[in-house]
């Protein structure tokens, strides 16, 4: 379907240590004790808070990618990674250690004063046995993973994207009848249980500007538990330009009671591809940009923040020449940078 996103097992274990590591150290530089200073080039410090109060993590795979290039003498690639690696991005929770995860994302976030940016993506019959298959075995699986996600959040400051596709899927009908009714009631436990920690905040997937009318999703958001949540999420890994983004989801915030909405504008630079087979013009498309960079500073008063919620520089999937779903792709994420203005 329009998108889809990889489990990404074995960066995340790597990732998971850096998140810890960082929960008892400041991530934003001074000395530790013998080691070597890294080069200036390659140290990924904080956004300011005021605009972007959302967490970077510095041992991200565009952060590490910044450091192989300068330590190469590629200086020029570095700085266009470095485009990424400075931003915050989504932390995708895997199936197998939620709690310790979410806390160790969580607690690093905390540690620098900022706000973790958490995807929630473990919903069974996800994606419809496309690129990003998978997902929990079973309801009872999957509310015990969201309760390792909570338990591992707690009262620290969290953003969290829920359930990419699982609305959307059921409006389309890629995901079969039989299995509709469980997954409303899962999204709103999953909403429920996150809204009953002090500082998370919870947007439900909306879909994007291209796929359809808001009059076709907004009954099954309130279905899926909208009136609790936060607010929704648009564009997600998705190309849609945010002023079409706005648009379409300031139609839909009318329809489910003036709810707010971030929109994910992490790849839409240079808006959706025309190109190629329609059926994948989402997947890996080629010619594609950096859109605007995490904010919650935006144009528009129902407009939470424009956020990267897709980790730019990950693949969709096996086309186009595309490593597995959410597996680090350098040449590709150069190519994001070097579209890029910013």
């Amino acid at each position: 379907m329009y998108d889809s996103r990889g489990a990404r097992s074995a960066a995340r274990a790597g990732a998971l240590g850096a998140a810890l590591l960082l929960a008892g150290c400041s991530s934003g530089g001074g000395s530790g004790g013998d080691k070597p200073a890294a080069s200036p080039q390659a140290v990924i410090t904080q956004q300011p808070k005021e605009a972007d109060p959302f967490w970077v993590n510095p041992d991200s795979n565009a952060a590490r990618q910044v450091k192989a290039y300068a330590k190469a003498g590629k200086d020029g690639d570095a700085e266009q990674i470095r485009k990424i690696a400075a931003q915050p991005t989504g932390e995708w929770i895997g199936p197998e250690n939620p709690e310790q995860e979410a806390r160790g994302f969580t607690e690093a976030a905390q540690k620098s004063d900022r706000t973790a940016l958490l995807v929630l993506y473990d919903i069974p019959h996800r994606d419809c046995g496309q690129y990003s298959q998978g997902g929990a075995a079973d309801g009872d699986t999957y509310r015990a993973w969201i309760d390792g996600v909570a338990r591992g959040i707690q009262d620290r400051p969290a953003t969290v994207i829920l359930e990419p596709d699982a609305v959307l899927h059921m409006v389309d009908g890629c995901t079969p009848s039989q299995f509709q009714e469980e997954r409303y009631s899962l999204l709103n436990y999953a909403v429920g249980k996150l809204k009953s920690l002090r500082s998370t905040k919870v947007y439900l997937d909306a879909g994007n500007a291209g796929w359809g009318h808001p009059d076709q999703i907004y009954r099954p958001l309130q279905q899926a538990g909208i009136a609790q949540a936060d607010g929704f999420a648009v564009n997600v890994s998705n190309f849609y330009s945010t002023q079409d983004s706005v648009a379409y989801g300031k139609q839909l915030s009318a329809k489910v009671g003036d709810k707010h909405f971030v929109i994910d504008t992490s790849r839409n630079g240079n808006g959706p591809y025309a190109g190629g087979n329609p059926d994948e013009r989402w997947c890996n498309p080629p010619g594609r940009a950096l859109g605007e960079t995490p904010t919650t500073k935006t144009a528009d008063p129902l407009v939470d923040a424009y956020l990267w919620v897709k980790r730019p520089g990950e693949s969709d999937g096996t086309c186009k020449g595309g490593p597995q779903a959410g597996d680090w792709w350098p040449a590709y994420a150069l190519k994001l940078a070097q579209g890029s203005e910013t």
